[in-house]
């Protein structure tokens, strides 16, 4: 069956590491949009009240998204990509999970990071859905020359 690469990007970042491994995987690649865009103020992890920090305070929150995920159905395998923000995945990744059926999918976790590392996002995802295929991926910090299963 298929692959889909799914990713968040607020700053480009994880989208270009994002479409490399679509050219290695073949996979089709969906972006993850939230309905209101992330300005640079929002993605201040200095400013407490910028509405990154506010969000990832709050284990609760999930932003809005835009748009809806092609039909799973097809695809064996989804990767799911963002940055790393504050130790594990940003919320928007928790609202995509919980609207959209990935039961009996391989899931594939990749991530951008300025400096975390991989596993605490990934073990911190398998404990927020423990129902789901939820595998470890690698960090796409330098360039992607491989699938990452």
């Amino acid at each position: 069956m298929r692959k889909l690469i799914v990713y968040f990007s607020a700053s480009g970042v994880t989208e270009k590491k994002a479409r490399e491994l679509g050219s290695i995987t073949g996979a089709d690649l969906y972006r993850i949009t939230p309905e209101e865009p992330y300005t640079s103020k929002d993605l201040d992890w200095t400013d407490r009240k910028s509405r990154s920090s506010v969000e990832m305070r709050n284990p609760d929150a999930r932003p809005a998204t835009a748009g809806s995920c092609p039909d799973t159905n097809a695809y064996s395998t989804v990767y799911i990509g963002f940055p790393i923000w504050w130790g594990v995945a940003p919320r928007i990744i928790n609202t995509f999970l919980e609207g959209n059926d990935l039961s009996g999918k391989e899931i594939v976790i990749f991530a951008t990071s300025g400096g975390s590392p991989l596993s605490p996002a990934v073990e911190d995802l398998r404990k927020r859905f423990p129902d789901l295929d939820i595998k470890a991926g690698k960090l796409l910090n330098g360039k992607v020359s491989e699938d990452i299963i």
